[in-house]
This record gives C-alpha cells, sequence and structure tokens, in this order.
C-alpha cells in the first residue's frame, strides 16, 4: 500500500497558481538574501526553472512555500557567491539567519496585507479600480484612460489621487485593527 503522500502529483496548473500566489512572500524572501532586485530577479528566474524541472518531487500544496524557499535560496548564494567577486557581502551563516528570521512571521503579515489591499480595492467601482490600477499596468496608463474617458489626464491624475488617499485610509484601519 503506498502512503497518501506518494500519491500526490501537482498539476502543471497547481504549480503555477501556487507560484503565483507565493512570489510575493518569495521575493521578500529573497531580497532579505540579496542586496539587489535584479539579482532578486534573477534569483527567482533561476529558481523557477529548478522549481518548474522538479515539481514532481512535490508531496503536498502545503509544502510548496518552504520547498520553494529551499530551491531558492541555493539560487540566492548562487548570486552571492558571483557578486561577492566584485564587492564585500555579508557570510552565509548571517544571510541565512537574515533571511529565515522575519520570514515566519512576515510572510503570514504579507499574506493578511495582501487580502486587506483585496478588500479595500472592493470598494471602488470597476471604473476606480481599473484608474488605481493603471500605473502598474502595462495595457492602460492614466493618460490612455483619460483619452477614452474623454477627460484631461490632469483630470484623472487629480481624482487618482483621491483614490488612492482612500485606499491608503483603508488600508491603514484594517492593518491598525489586526494590530489590537
Amino acid at each position: 500500500m503506498q502512503e497518501e503522500n506518494e500519491e500526490f502529483r501537482i498539476s502543471e496548473d497547481e504549480f503555477v497558481q501556487q507560484l503565483v500566489i507565493h512570489q510575493a512572500a518569495l521575493r521578500a524572501y529573497a531580497r532579505r538574501m540579496v542586496p539587489d532586485w535584479a539579482l532578486v530577479d534573477e534569483a527567482m528566474q533561476e529558481a523557477s526553472v529548478v522549481m518548474w524541472q522538479k515539481r514532481l518531487e512535490l508531496r503536498s500544496l502545503d509544502g510548496f512555500l518552504p520547498w520553494a524557499r529551499v530551491v531558492l535560496r541555493y539560487k540566492c548564494l548562487r548570486q552571492i557567491q558571483m557578486l561577492r567577486q566584485h564587492r564585500p557581502v555579508f557570510g552565509d551563516d548571517l544571510l541565512q539567519l537574515l533571511a529565515e528570521q522575519p520570514v515566519r512571521a512576515g510572510s503570514e503579515r504579507l499574506s493578511d496585507h495582501m487580502n486587506f489591499l483585496q478588500q479595500c480595492l472592493r470598494m471602488f467601482s470597476a471604473e476606480q479600480r481599473e484608474l488605481l490600477l493603471a500605473p502598474h499596468s502595462d495595457e492602460f496608463s492614466v493618460v490612455s484612460l483619460a483619452e477614452q474617458r474623454r477627460k484631461s489626464a490632469n483630470a484623472l491624475y487629480k481624482l487618482l489621487g483621491r483614490l488612492r488617499q482612500r485606499l491608503s485610509d483603508c488600508l491603514r484601519r484594517r492593518i491598525s485593527m489586526e494590530i489590537t
């Protein structure tokens, strides 16, 4: 008789979903070790390829994040080794301590904050959300939205400022309720 965990096989869709869900936590984890965002991106890309190649070794969806951190840690250490050839970098023991210590609580807090952001975004209309997300989108810009809506870009930028303030206030309230 096979054990339950030996029967588990992560599908391609599940793998991609887990990678997307945990991307922010993994990037934060890598950034604690690697002092440069470009190197974090490089480590994330290399780790993603390795994780994809080894995805069938994963035995549960709950184990994805710890497993992904191990793969990412090795890729970050590789980036650090290459970086050491050009400038001084902290030792491996200190980097490991920095990477592990805050991530345990930090990834849960980051997940909570992402949920808060989604909750706060729901209080806006679809048109307002589109404007709030436009500066972060490859598809839309504030200027293109202004043209579509037949308004001046200046008017939309002013509205964007007010919407951002409302979003910020909502997030502060939700985070303060979490603390108390």
